[in-house]
């Protein structure tokens, strides 16, 4: 990484419009390379891409051989068709009308393999009756809950579910999805501990349906907190997705994992309301608001700086130092929740590597791109 000046500063400052969303495509490049330094086969990672949210990221992903992608969303799904990613699958269970968009893509990115969640035979039974009708199938993974208590079924029930599912000869189990989102301790030998129940669970799960299915079965765990676990102790696809950005809240707490913050969010200071008080123009609808008010953006440019107060187009801040600020002040700040930040912005900012400007649209934010 280069180090001749501070990283963050963006050049011709004064015509970059505030609040922005700001990409830094080298430290990007450099978060995939780390990612992949880390697991011993690039065909294991399958990387959440809720966290960027844009094409030219999913480029770079493709660029550097990965191949698989998970996503939360038909929206995130079909940007990923749009640079035709060979395997996409959608994290999350279709109902209603999610379960006919969700063939809407499989017909028209044909590019693309694309499988989904399933934990209740209501649905398998929906995706099962459309894909006869399409004349099509269905690849499907078994939703797992681990731990999280938010979707999926408990492991013991798995096997019953796939027992049933043997009658619908249109669809076809790849194996199994658990998120583990609830280990997520700041000691790694904490996350371990609790890490080795869930693999024993999967594995000796796997064991079971591999015996009566007669084929492998795939498992797809984990996100970032247990991603150097996973990578190293099993040969589970493993599904991280903050990584590629890094944001602050995930810099504190996992040390072990040495990726780049890529992703700041640029702000000014816009009024001074009394001495030692600063306004600038970051408000809710331009920094992720679910945390506490000190646990939302950290100015890396002026990190003394203490958070006072929130509203939609305001951050309130006070300066208990002796450096002084004027309206117009660039700031550059760290999120701590990097994802839900990214989605309140349509386009991002992309320092490139050769230091000029490029605007990229976070296309998936939308609930709907063109299905």
């Amino acid at each position: 990484m280069k180090q001749e000046q501070a990283w963050y500063l963006l050049p011709d400052e004064a015509h970059i419009e505030t609040p922005s969303l700001i990409f830094y495509e080298e430290r990007l490049k450099a978060n995939i390379n780390l990612l992949k330094s880390m697991i011993d086969c690039v065909e294991r990672l399958r990387p959440h891409v809720k966290t960027y949210k844009c094409r030219e990221i999913t480029r770079l992903l493709i660029s550097a051989g990965i191949k698989k992608f998970k996503c939360a969303t038909i929206a995130e799904a079909e940007m990923l068709a749009m640079d035709k990613a060979p395997d996409v699958l959608l994290a999350y269970q279709p109902v209603a009308e999610n379960i006919n968009r969700f063939f809407k893509l499989k017909s028209k990115y044909p590019d693309t393999v694309f499988s989904c969640l399933v934990d209740h035979l209501k649905i398998a039974e929906q995706l099962s009756a459309m894909a006869i009708e399409e004349q099509t199938e269905v690849d499907v993974y078994i939703d797992l809950n681990v731990g999280m208590n938010r979707t999926g079924i408990l492991p013991e029930q798995a096997f019953a579910l796939i027992e049933s599912l043997q009658r619908f000869i249109s669809l076809k189990v790849k194996g199994l999805h658990a998120y583990d989102g609830h280990i997520h301790d700041g000691a790694i030998e904490v996350r371990k501990e609790k890490s080795a129940v869930v693999i024993k669970q999967l594995s000796d799960l796997r064991e079971k349906l591999e015996a009566y299915l007669g084929n492998d079965i795939n498992i797809v765990a984990g996100g970032t907190p247990t991603f150097p676990i996973y990578a190293s102790q099993t040969d589970f696809e493993c599904s991280p997705g903050t990584f590629i950005l890094w944001d602050k809240g995930y810099q504190d707490a996992y040390a072990e994992q040495p990726f780049y913050p890529a992703a700041l969010v640029a702000s000014r200071v816009v009024s001074l309301p009394d001495d030692g008080w600063i306004c600038t123009d970051l408000g809710h609808k331009a920094v992720a608001a679910e945390k506490e008010l000190k646990n939302r953006v950290f100015f890396i440019n002026a990190p003394f700086l203490e958070v006072q107060s929130q509203s939609e187009e305001h951050l309130v801040l006070r300066n208990n130092t002796p450096e002084t600020y004027l309206p117009g002040d660039m700031l550059y700040g760290l999120p701590y929740h990097v994802c839900p930040t990214v989605a309140l912005h349509e386009k991002a900012i992309c320092l490139k590597v050769d230091q000029s400007l490029e605007y990229w649209e976070v296309i998936s934010r939308k609930r709907k791109i063109s299905i």
